[in-house]
């Protein structure tokens, strides 16, 4: 199986990336792709999605509820059949998958 890796900035033209943005990390009050958390979306021709994306942690005390934001977000923006998150921890996350900018303001790297 490929590496997975996270979808660059410049790729993320889709208004899904926005709708799944607004899913706040409440622990860091930052946007989960801005934080490097949704690494892949696919939506197929017969409207079935598929997300892979992971968690700051294994252990994140609010992962669970992360996740359900994340499936009501995409049944939001279309009419999605099916919608599949896959949580993944490889590449496991680093500060340094959050959006460059951000990273540099927060950070200075």
């Amino acid at each position: 199986m490929p590496k997975i890796t996270p979808t660059p900035s410049e790729k993320r033209t889709e208004p899904y990336w926005r709708e799944l943005n607004k899913v706040i990390d409440p622990e860091i009050g930052m946007g989960i792709v801005d934080l490097g958390l949704v690494y892949q979306v696919k939506i197929d021709k017969k409207q079935n999605c598929k997300i892979i994306m992971t968690l700051t942690t294994p252990t994140c005390p609010v992962g669970p509820m992360i996740l359900q934001q994340v499936d009501d977000r995409m049944r939001m923006y279309r009419d999605i059949n099916n919608i599949e998150v896959e949580l993944v921890w490889d590449p496991a996350w680093t500060n340094k998958m959050i959006d460059e900018e951000l990273r540099e303001m927060m950070f200075g790297f």
